[in-house]
């Protein structure tokens, strides 16, 4: 090796090895950001209703009618009812609100709940129970034709004792005869609408 020729220096071969090995630098990505936690709302607490205090309001009490007419003997008011074969005359005054019928009381001689009910219905329709005594005679057929003729003898008797309840007396039948019957048997036959067996031959 001769001296004009130049050797290379040792820090430009090195900086230009630098330079080829060394790889480019990749852009750096900046990291997404994390989203942050979402509170959770917390459920409302159930309201429970506050209990209203109802307002008690007072029944509505009708007064008693009193007697818009004068009875005919000075004492009575009286009404006549009939039903099937039993005929009741019925006399009522102001009074404690007893109800006599054939000297004995009104459930003493009424066993059937029934037949009481409906008598003393017509009391409850007109705001009289318990400010008028009733008295009965009551005669022919069983109970439950006086009990009718009873229930139509008292409606009448409470129409002649004050006229303004003809309204409510008339219109819940307190004032209509019931005119049915039982059906009288024919001859020939073994029953009102029954017949014999027919037999040809």
């Amino acid at each position: 090796m001769t001296e004009d020729t130049p050797t290379p220096e040792k820090s430009d071969v090195t900086r230009d090895s630098a330079a080829e090995v060394t790889p480019k630098a990749t852009p750096e990505v900046a990291p997404e950001p994390t989203p942050a936690p979402v509170a959770k709302k917390e459920a409302a607490p159930e309201r429970t209703p506050t209990p209203v205090a109802k307002k008690e309001v007072a029944p509505d009490i009708k007064p008693a009618p009193s007697p818009k007419t004068t009875p005919q003997d000075g004492h009575w008011w009286w009404g006549t009812g009939r039903r099937k074969a039993s005929v009741a005359r019925v006399r009522i005054r102001p009074g404690t609100g007893q109800f006599i019928v054939n000297k004995k009381d009104l459930t003493e001689y009424f066993t059937e709940l029934r037949n009481h009910k409906d008598i003393v219905n017509v009391l409850e329709k007109t705001n009289t129970k318990g400010s008028l005594d009733v008295f009965v005679n009551a005669n022919g057929g069983g109970y439950t034709g006086q009990a009718g003729a009873i229930l139509l003898g008292l409606g009448r008797a409470l129409a002649k004792y004050d006229p303004s309840l003809d309204g409510i007396l008339r219109s819940n039948g307190f004032l209509s005869r019931d005119p049915r019957r039982v059906e009288r048997k024919k001859p020939g036959q073994p029953g009102a609408r029954k017949r014999f067996q027919f037999s040809k031959r």
